[in-house]
């Protein structure tokens, strides 16, 4: 249950549902498998695994959920050489050419006989809500993988006010800073990975890892113009990530340090470990989000 990156919202108002409210909701859009003729279906799933029954998991005022996508696999090349091959036959059996509208008319018709044969694939999405310190924390670096579990928890509360997070200083100068003076502010320390992009639109992009971010090559980077967008960063040896100039938190890992504290849990259930590390989890996020506001000036 450690989740991997981190997009953040701010909850615009109080999230006032509470654990149980929240679960009736999500069970009315609950997970179906797909239906045969259908590409994909979405549904909410317990977030501590198939044996658990809730659909939210409370601890400590932060609210764990998980939405489960399904999808038809088809891939676009097997679907364009049966259309291919239907058209064909169509030509050597009527002696005419099959143009580009009847074509789409066939592509139409073969998605619907492939689909009920075509196999499946799941993803899963979490995210919690913080209801204390009014944070929706996504499990996602993706936009699309963002936008499905947001989407569908606006779909399933009818409402859902939350903002992008903003700052008063730019992170990309911020962080451009850090690396130009080779220190970072307390607790934090400089990783080995980090992303220059030039000023201009039509400008270079330098992706670095296992690199030492003070030494002479990237100093030249820094010197030709170019800004960080992206740094590996370390917090105080405890959480080691990728922080982007969105303020979007990638790669990240829970160090030995923070793991430890988990090995004296003495449970065979998959479920209470996956609660244990949710709780420690979140904690330690509760510890290093002001951090992060507070590195950029505080919230805009």
């Amino acid at each position: 249950m450690w989740f991997k990156n981190l997009t953040l919202f701010r909850l615009v108002e109080p999230f006032s549902l509470m654990a149980g409210t929240l679960a009736t909701r999500l069970e009315q859009h609950a997970f179906q498998p797909c239906p045969s003729q259908q590409p994909s279906a979405a549904g909410w799933v317990p977030p501590l695994g198939r044996k658990a029954l809730d659909l939210v998991h409370p601890v400590g005022g932060r609210l764990l959920f998980c939405l489960r996508t399904e999808e038809k696999v088809l891939p676009t090349s097997v679907l364009n050489q049966a259309v291919a091959e239907r058209a064909a036959v169509i030509e050597d059996q009527q002696r005419r050419l099959v143009r580009r509208k009847e074509k789409q008319e066939i592509r139409d018709q073969l998605l619907q006989e492939l689909l009920p044969r075509a196999l499946t694939r799941s993803r899963y999405g979490y995210a919690y809500l913080d209801t204390v310190d009014g944070w929706l924390v996504v499990d996602s670096a993706s936009p699309r993988g963002v936008e499905e579990i947001t989407g569908a928890l606006r779909k399933t509360l009818e409402s859902l006010l939350i903002a992008p997070l903003k700052v008063r200083q730019s992170p990309a100068a911020v962080m451009t800073a850090w690396l130009i003076e080779g220190r970072t502010p307390a607790e934090f320390a400089l990783g080995d990975s980090c992303e220059l992009r030039a000023a201009a639109e039509d400008g270079g992009v330098v992706r670095c890892r296992g690199q030492d971010l003070t030494g002479e090559e990237i100093g030249g980077h820094l010197t030709a113009g170019k800004q960080v967008t992206r740094l590996g960063l370390n917090w105080s040896g405890r959480l080691a990530f990728v922080l982007d100039e969105a303020l979007v938190v990638r790669r990240l890992q829970f160090l030995d340090v923070v793991r430890e504290s988990l090995r004296d849990t003495a449970t065979d259930s998959p479920e209470a470990v996956a609660d244990a590390e949710f709780a420690l989890m979140t904690g330690e996020l509760a510890l290093l989000l002001p951090r992060l506001l507070e590195l950029f000036g505080g919230e805009a």
